[in-house]
């Protein structure tokens, strides 16, 4: 068995780092870099970008809402599905010329934080998104929760997916993340968190906070790169599939 495990990651802004970028490029196999809206700058984005060109990790787009002092954590509505369409496209450019500055070309996206899971309730944002990504490059794979409309929506539209779990996140009953606000929604233990992730792989079944059992199937697992035990629990989970047989390895071989 293959799979990939990526992080969000070039969070930081300015003389402002967020997480330990180097430490997770040594650990991670994709790195979605943040495009400069919720978080990071071209100068983090091209360091970033280069780092993980000398460690052969695949990089993806990481667009958001142009939150930056809400890291793109916040519920903002108003923007029509053409506002976002434009958004989205235009982040991805963005993250596709630093890049290739730095020697890298990216394959994939990712949609950050609160855009994403709108996106995933409401179809004509999802839809937006999916079209700003084909519009862009029809070859770019759209990383996306498996069963929710994101999935839909590019599936809809024409364009590639890759289903992610998040292995520091815990599920709802309809298969979405459970909200931030919620206790116990962020995991923090390492172990345990792996042995989740393990579990999860071999049986194609997320165990939700109510206890139901939700089939599902995965491509890449996410760790979030702003949380202070994330190195831990991306090395962690790493040891322990690999442990296990589990290859990892970038779902994208551009």
């Amino acid at each position: 068995m293959k799979v990939d495990l990526n992080c969000d990651i070039g969070e930081g802004f300015g003389p402002w780092p967020m997480g330990d970028d180097e430490a997770m490029l040594d650990i991670v196999s994709s790195a979605n870099i943040a495009c400069g809206f919720h978080a990071g700058d071209p100068s983090i984005m091209f360091r970033t970008a280069e780092i993980a060109k000398s460690k052969g990790v695949a990089i993806g787009a990481h667009p958001g809402f142009n939150d930056l002092h809400g890291f793109g954590r916040r519920v903002i509505r108003g923007d029509s599905p053409t506002e976002i369409e434009r958004m989205i496209a235009y982040q991805i450019g963005a993250m596709q010329a630093v890049a290739a500055l730095a020697g890298h070309q990216v394959t994939y996206v990712k949609v950050h934080g609160s855009l994403n899971n709108m996106a995933n309730e409401d179809e004509s944002l999802a839809l937006a998104i999916a079209r700003a990504i084909k519009g862009v490059d029809a070859s770019l794979i759209n990383v996306c929760m498996p069963g929710l409309l994101m999935e839909k929506a590019s599936e809809t539209v024409g364009i590639p997916v890759v289903r992610e779990f998040f292995a520091d996140r815990t599920y709802e009953d309809d298969g979405a993340l459970t909200s931030r606000r919620k206790a116990g929604s962020v995991l923090h233990d390492a172990d345990a968190a792996a042995e989740r992730v393990l579990r999860t792989l071999q049986e194609k079944a997320v165990i939700t906070t109510s206890g139901k059992r939700i089939p599902i199937e995965i491509d890449t697992i996410c760790v979030h790169g702003d949380e202070p035990s994330a190195v831990a629990m991306a090395r962690t989970v790493r040891a322990k599939l690999e442990a296990n047989g589990i290859i990892i390895a970038p779902f994208s071989g551009r």
